[in-house]
């Protein structure tokens, strides 16, 4: 009976640290969307109460131009840093999986120095590669284009360091039966391996979207055109503690806290559990 009654306790005890701290990290992302649904000339004060405002502002708010030329709605920024963010991250998985399927399953000739390279780019900082980056990418003609402001982005060792560490674990057992099958080399990456690595892609791409969604100084640096600007470069045309700053802030957080909500389980379960 102390045992059982212990064990509840301590149950009790851990739901109710877990649930506070999940309050205490939501609160201030609820009060700031709860501001943003009462009508315009509201006092901008933290509050929990929302509003009866909400269609309307953001409705208006969406359509609104923004920036010194007009060139830009607010519906035009989120769907630039969609495209940042979805091209980012779908080519990002597609080529780290390709790579990573090349250094473990062909004897590709120094594979291993190949792979320590591809570790260094993770040592050195995103930012400090933009100069020479934006020279190329300006010799190539790809300024204010979303190719110049997706493809510099998908060169990293990240994502080919989870697939070539998922691969690794794929039993041989498995190559050895595709080949008894007649199945090629692209017939065995397509119809066995491509599936094995769904969860892992799908947990990378979720983690590389929110990682392209958030960019800001790569974005500064390539479009100079308004009507290329993301959501995230577009928070300058906005006071901060005014009605659409607050609703662009609102507007830059939720698509990522919605996947990452939506998909935790998958997130979790990609990245850290190897038997998939």
């Amino acid at each position: 009976m102390t045992h059982a009654f212990r064990r509840r306790a301590r149950t009790i005890a851990d739901h109710t640290i877990l649930i506070s701290g999940s309050v205490l990290m939501c609160l201030p992302v609820y009060m700031l969307f709860a501001a943003t649904t009462h009508a315009p000339g509201t006092p901008m004060l933290p509050r929990l109460d929302p509003g009866g405002a909400l269609v309307a502002n953001y409705s208006a708010f969406l359509s609104s131009s923004a920036g010194f030329s007009g060139d830009i709605t607010v519906a035009g920024m989120l769907w630039n840093s969609l495209v940042l963010g979805t091209g980012f991250a779908s080519l990002k998985v597609a080529v780290s999986l390709l790579a990573a399927y090349t250094l473990v399953y062909f004897r590709v000739k120094g594979a291993s120095a190949i792979f320590a390279i591809l570790l260094l780019t993770l040592m050195l900082p995103l930012e400090s590669r933009f100069l020479p980056t934006y020279d190329v990418v300006a010799q190539l003609g790809l300024v204010n284009t979303e190719a110049g402001l997706i493809f510099p982005l998908v060169a990293s060792g990240l994502g080919t360091l989870f697939f070539r560490q998922f691969l690794l674990t794929v039993p041989d057992v498995l190559l050895e039966s595709a080949r008894l099958d007649g199945a090629g080399s692209w017939k065995f990456f397509k119809d066995i391996l491509m599936p094995l690595s769904a969860p892992t892609a799908a947990a990378l791409f979720l983690v590389l979207f929110v990682n392209g969604w958030n960019q800001y100084l790569w974005p500064v640096m390539v479009t100079s055109e308004e009507a290329t600007y993301t959501l995230v470069r577009g928070m300058q045309f906005f006071g901060r503690a005014s009605l659409p700053g607050l609703m662009l802030a609102v507007l830059a957080i939720l698509p990522p806290c919605l996947l990452v909500i939506l998909f935790q389980r998958q997130v979790v379960k990609g990245l850290f559990d190897g038997s998939h």
